[in-house]
């Protein structure tokens, strides 16, 4: 009878030992927060010490620079362009077995759980810094909720198992805008050709316009003191928009803005644009105000031009100009 009990317990022990392998009932990350991969923003992961739960999206679509929120479904058979998928290994995993152009030959996948359908849900909110003493504020990312409805997992040697709601975490991007506001100087430029109506400021980086600036606000007439001629952003007059408000900034290693870029006929195409971001129309006697205050000096009229209380936009996303920004002084010989 002893002989049959050591049996029994040796192979009881037999099966309870294994060689490094983790078994799995569930996927539980609950405590780990996500990351992407530093190439491939598009994967991002999770990481336990033997266990990766993998989100793969394609390039361009997924995260998305803009508040929101966006549905993605994960096609039948998980080997469409929306991936989820769970491995557990038989060692320690790193960021390299899942980022590296070479992944480690160790360690091993010994389980792999790959999602067959469900939804993805991700909620994206605009980051941004507490407004400085000037009013302004600073876009300096987007925070992107992700969670699945009803995702499927297929696994091997074992039925299928769904999770009806399963939060995979938040991923934080990163950005700066503006990244500078500061102009090479204090004179502002104008446009009368190619119908452009025109008037900006500039530096290598970045340039601040007013096209179809409404004419009643540039006049070779002082104006009285503290009574400044005053405009609202996207107005219409004549059936006309006028004062559209412009924030762009130059394209990476596509050159630099100078005088030369802003009355062509034509825009060029050299230095390209990275952010395209529109005033937002003014209210009067609240905000998207534009002020000119005109002087007359030695023969010469000059037009101080100030925007007040501007937001800017782009899509949902928006950051503030400081309360009172001044885009420059305008000469204009008598």
């Amino acid at each position: 009878m002893k002989k049959y009990a050591s049996l029994i317990l040796f192979a009881f022990l037999l099966n309870g030992c294994d060689d490094g392998d983790l078994t799995v009932q569930e996927i539980d990350f609950s405590t780990v927060e996500p990351t992407s991969c530093t190439d491939n923003p598009n994967l991002m992961y999770k990481l336990k010490s033997q266990e990766a739960f993998l989100l793969q999206m394609p390039e361009g679509a997924g995260l998305k620079s803009e508040p929101g929120t966006y549905d993605y479904d994960i096609p039948t058979g998980g080997n469409g362009a929306y991936r989820a998928i769970y491995r557990s290994y038989d060692g320690a995993v790193v960021s390299d077995n899942i980022c590296g152009i070479i992944p480690p030959s160790k360690p091993k996948v010994v389980d792999e759980w790959i999602a067959t359908s469900g939804k993805i849900t991700i909620t994206t909110t605009q980051k941004e810094q507490v407004p400085a003493t000037d009013g302004s504020t600073k876009l300096t990312g987007y925070n992107h909720n992700i969670s699945f409805t009803n995702i499927t997992f297929d696994i091997s040697n074992s039925k299928p198992q769904t999770y009806p709601t399963y939060p995979f975490g938040t991923i934080s991007t990163t950005m700066d805008v503006p990244a500078s506001l500061a102009f090479n100087t204090e004179i502002a430029g104008r446009c009368t050709n190619n119908n452009l109506n025109r008037v900006y400021n500039y530096s290598a980086s970045f340039y601040i316009s007013i096209d179809n600036i409404d004419s009643d606000l540039i006049k070779n007439e002082v104006t009285p003191a503290g009574q400044p001629r005053t405009g609202l952003i996207g107005a219409t007059k004549n059936n006309a928009i006028v004062n559209k408000v412009y924030y762009r900034s130059v394209g990476k290693d596509t050159g630099s803005f100078s005088a030369d870029y802003f009355c062509s006929a034509t825009t060029p195409t050299n230095p390209s644009i990275a952010e395209d971001w529109s005033g937002q129309d003014g209210v009067d006697g609240t905000s998207g105000i534009i002020e000119v205050t005109t002087t007359l000096v030695a023969g010469n009229y000059f037009h101080e031009i100030t925007l007040k209380n501007v937001t800017m936009l782009k899509g949902k996303s928006s950051f503030k100009l400081p309360t009172t920004f001044n885009l420059g002084r305008l000469e204009i010989a008598q």
